[in-house]
């Protein structure tokens, strides 16, 4: 599996935990993994628990970096990407900023809109200038 294959798996859980506020991000996995929706790997494993470790952190980022916009009122496809792309720009330390940047903008464009694209992009390029 690439690691773009596991972003975009990683991408799936926390999409899916945007629904689930009591579920845990394992629970997601493990029920995943049961019914071969999904096969999570150790990159795609450790981008989720970072994620999961930090998401007060990533969500004040996100909510400080979204103008106009709240953590509630943005769609659940654009929050669970800026969760990931931020989560692994500041914790994922093999991972270069431009390629998280990169990456999120791609699982935009595949699961969101361009206009979405186009949003995600500016605040995560806001959120790079300030690591």
């Amino acid at each position: 599996m690439t690691r773009r294959e596991a972003r975009e798996q990683a991408f799936m859980v926390l999409f899916e935990k945007t629904f689930s506020n009591e579920t845990t991000i394992r629970e997601i996995i493990e029920t995943a993994e049961e019914a071969e929706l999904i096969k999570i790997n150790s990159f795609a494993d450790a981008l989720l628990v970072s994620v999961e470790n930090n998401i007060e952190t990533i969500d004040k980022i996100i909510e400080e970096n979204s103008r106009g916009w709240t953590i509630q009122r943005l769609p659940k496809v654009s929050l669970a990407v800026l969760r990931l792309a931020i989560g692994e720009m500041m914790y994922s330390e093999d991972v270069p900023t431009g390629v998280a940047v990169n990456e999120a903008v791609e699982l935009m464009k595949k699961y969101g809109t361009s206009d979405d694209a186009s949003y995600v992009n500016g605040v995560l390029g806001t959120v790079a200038k300030a690591l």
